[in-house]
């Protein structure tokens, strides 16, 4: 006879598996949709000044930025779980935060190849001297003699991949550490820090998202929908498997919630084994 927790093993394990076939397919989608070449959109000439900004170094690196996003979401998952050693939620935080990423990066990516804008430094991408041919928008086509990687990279400018993905990561912990200590529950007063902590977590993206202005990297609407884009993807994953960070169950899973374990003072009154027998179920 097969126990009902056995029942509840296999489900989620095969679930699981399916999750992270997903997720593998959101990463190589993302990864060949990061070697192909954007629309190529016309330039016409009253417009050119928005693209002669000087061609600057990145203030973040992209290597810098790919290391944070998946550093970032992963340290504040395994330090909640080293204070409070619970194997569902770190399922429920694991799969959140490994489907904002790929998730984001596949729309960033899309909408990046259809739009095909200009980066404000293009005309040095195009014309790395910076002089622009006396007869270039008599074609179709602009004639660069630039490198073509460089300026394809040059027509990826919306949104701004940088500030959608800073955002996604750092809009996730945010949500994560909001709804562990309970920030926005406004039930009673609380301690300022919660506000002031949670808050902070979004000055790290918002302070990428404005460099990639100041580097002449994108133009402010790029940074702007690329901000909101990461945030609102961060937001409806992360709704997928916990409540809202403005419920009193903030802090435990969906997952849990399912199998009537909240957060309110009963909680604390079940049976340790009980409790302990059924994270392990699942």
């Amino acid at each position: 006879m097969v126990s009902v927790g056995g029942n509840r093993r296999s489900k989620w394990k095969y679930h699981d598996i399916g999750e992270a076939a997903i997720r593998v397919i959101l990463l190589l989608l993302f990864m060949d949709l990061e070697l192909r070449d954007p629309f190529v959109r016309k330039i016409q000439p009253e417009e050119i000044w928005l693209y002669r900004n000087p061609k600057t170094a990145s203030y973040f690196p992209g290597h810098v930025l790919w290391k944070m996003v998946t550093i970032v979401p992963l340290m504040a998952v395994l330090t909640c779980f080293s204070y409070r050693r619970c194997r569902v939620d770190l399922r429920a935080a694991m799969l959140a935060a490994t489907l904002i990423i790929p998730l984001n990066g596949v729309i960033t990516n899309t909408i990046k190849l259809c739009v095909g804008r200009f980066r404000p430094d293009f005309v040095y991408r195009c014309w790395p001297d910076g002089k622009i041919p006396e007869d270039a928008f008599n074609y179709d086509h602009l004639e660069c003699s630039g490198n073509p990687k460089i300026i394809a990279e040059g027509r990826k400018s919306f949104p701004s991949g940088h500030s959608s993905f800073s955002f996604a990561a750092w809009g996730f912990v945010f949500l994560y550490f909001s709804g562990k200590v309970g920030t926005f529950h406004h039930r009673h007063e609380t301690g300022s820090w919660k506000l002031v902590v949670s808050l902070g977590l979004l000055l790290a993206p918002l302070s990428i998202a404005m460099s990639r202005t100041a580097d002449y990297h994108h133009h402010w609407q790029d940074v702007v929908v690329g901000s909101i884009l990461g945030f609102v993807v961060a937001c409806l994953v992360y709704r997928q498997y916990y409540p809202s960070i403005l419920s009193e169950d903030s802090a435990t899973p969906l997952s849990l919630l399912q199998l009537n374990i909240t957060s309110s003072p009963e909680k604390e009154k079940m049976d340790k084994k009980e409790k302990y027998t059924i994270m392990q179920s699942i």
